[in-house]
């Protein structure tokens, strides 16, 4: 190997060294000279007579071998190891240097390939070998063949002139295509004397005209009113095209050193067909249909709608929009199922109403506060026993707008008033009466007034004002009892006079027959009679 001190045997055969009497080592130097390098007689030193490039580089080695040390291309020659014994010996040994070439790496790399169009590549070097490498060409790790065509490799070796070291060149000419993109391409050396001898990967710009170009529109969901549009020309070409036309309704923007035009604050006006070329070439062109979505809603209703109870609304609601869209009414914060159409509005209908009209991206609001007037009517008068039994609560709840004014025909102590809520008002006294009293609620307001009657006793009983009063069922109570008693007491007494009279027929049977038929229809009355009274006392 290259560089190593290489040990060239002397074949002596049985001949045993101590019985050699003169060894000498030469080489040819020339087809007919040969050159001196060392000799021993028996018993004496080495003597080293190499004058020239091997000069200070040989030895005599064990069993008369020479050493050569450094070894280099030029050292390859014939060396012939001369013996005398009895007779003159020569053996030949012809000598041959090997050196493992360095990594390849790939040199003069083209800047870019273009489609069907066979380019120079790149030279893959593989420097300082002996004997020279052999490169192929790798795609991809997978070896490429000279087809003559699309890939065509030249193979060529330069003798280094100092150290008659081979570098080995491989010139690959290529033409690319689509595919190639991203395609790593590397170069391998095989030599006797090394392995897995790779180029570090390469990968080239694959450049091709525009075959294809589209007309993108952002954002990509439908386009909505007042947002801003952004179209945007895509060219297959590499590299690509860097300027375009837009072709906007009719009207051509030239685009430089961008692929974007802007439509700011898109209106429903926009929609229509748009174009894309390249400046180069018009007839390389894109179109697209852009459709802007929009939404309009209108309320005939102010922000405050004041009504008078038993009217109606008349809510009128127009939308117009690029499509169906969703709408949703909330009362109070609370969802409702249906648009509002009171007919007859009442005083529960008052309230905040708010609209939402929605469409994709779009949303639209609207909203009007319901105040419904009216005379107040009292819906409830109501007594009822105080928490200590000392006092009685009277209730009086009436309905109107504006918040009606409420009076009492008495002196009372306030307990309560709640909040005035949707045309509803609630208002408690507690009074202390000492007979029995006929209590007036009045409520009014400017559209009138409203008077209810509730009679107060002094016993602190609770009762509604369409209800009875307690005593007098009390009463009738007592009196179907003493009816049910005395019917059932007349019909013991009738019962038993029945008995008596019955024991003295009897004794009397001697009487005559119309006495006994007067008798007998007696008898029948009176038995009439009790069972009409037992039925009685059964009711």
């Amino acid at each position: 190997m290259y560089g190593e001190t290489v040990e060239i045997p002397c074949n002596i055969g049985d001949t045993k060294v101590e019985d050699i009497a003169i060894t000498q080592w030469k080489y040819d130097k020339e087809p007919t000279v040969r050159g001196e390098l060392l000799s021993k007689n028996k018993g004496d030193e080495v003597v080293i007579t190499a004058t020239d490039k091997f000069k200070g580089r040989v030895s005599l080695g064990a069993n008369l071998s020479l050493l050569l040390s450094d070894a280099k291309l030029t050292d390859q020659h014939t060396f012939i190891c001369m013996v005398v014994v009895k007779t003159i010996y020569e053996h030949s040994v012809k000598l041959v240097i090997q050196k493992s070439p360095e990594a390849p790496l790939i040199t003069e790399k083209a800047e870019a390939l273009e489609i069907g169009k066979r380019t120079k590549l790149g030279t893959c070097v593989a420097k300082n070998a002996s004997p020279a490498a052999n490169i192929i060409w790798l795609k991809n790790n997978k070896p490429l063949l000279s087809d003559g065509n699309r890939i065509l490799i030249n193979d060529t070796v330069v003798k280094q002139p100092e150290t008659e070291l081979l570098n080995a060149l491989s010139t690959l000419h290529y033409s690319a295509e689509k595919e190639d993109t991203g395609a790593q391409f590397s170069c391998k050396a095989e030599h006797p004397k090394a392995n897995n001898l790779v180029s570090p990967p390469e990968t080239f710009t694959i450049t091709y005209s525009t075959e294809n170009i589209v007309l993108q529109v952002l954002p990509t969901e439908s386009p909505a009113e007042g947002n801003d549009i952004t179209l945007k020309c895509v060219a297959d070409g590499n590299p690509p095209p860097s300027s375009f036309n837009f072709d906007l309704k009719g009207d051509v923007v030239k685009v430089e050193n961008a692929n974007t035009y802007t439509i700011i604050n898109a209106s429903r006006n926009n929609s229509g067909e748009y174009k894309c070329s390249l400046i180069d070439d018009p007839s390389m062109e894109a179109t697209k249909n852009i459709t802007v979505s929009f939404l309009d809603v209108k309320l005939n209703l102010n922000n405050t709608v004041i009504r008078r109870a038993g009217d109606s609304l008349n809510l009128t609601l127009d939308i117009d929009s690029s499509a169906k869209p969703t709408v949703s009414w909330t009362k109070g914060g609370v969802k409702m199922n249906k648009e509002p159409k009171n007919t007859k509005l009442a005083y529960s209908d008052a309230g905040l109403y708010e609209l939402v009209v929605t469409m994709g991206t779009l949303r639209r609001e609207a909203s009007f506060h319901l105040i419904v007037q009216g005379a107040p009517v009292i819906r409830n008068l109501l007594k009822l026993h105080d928490k200590d039994g000392q006092r009685k609560v009277l209730i009086c709840e009436a309905e109107g707008s504006p918040k009606p004014a409420v009076s009492w025909n008495i002196n009372g102590t306030l307990i309560d008033e709640k909040s005035f809520d949707n045309g509803t008002i609630t208002h408690k006294i507690a009074v202390v009466p000492s007979a029995n009293l006929s209590v007036t609620c009045t409520v009014s307001n400017n559209f009138g007034i409203d008077t209810r009657v509730i009679n107060v006793s002094s016993l602190f009983e609770d009762v509604r004002v369409d209800k009875r009063d307690p005593s007098e069922d009390d009463d009738q109570t007592k009196l179907v009892v003493g009816v049910v008693v005395g019917l059932l007491v007349a019909a013991v007494v009738i019962g038993v006079a029945y008995w008596m009279y019955m024991k003295k027929s009897k004794q009397g049977s001697w009487k005559t027959g119309e006495k006994e038929n007067g008798s007998s229809e007696e008898e029948k009355k009176l038995e009439e009679k009790v069972e009409e009274n037992s039925q009685k006392a059964d009711v």
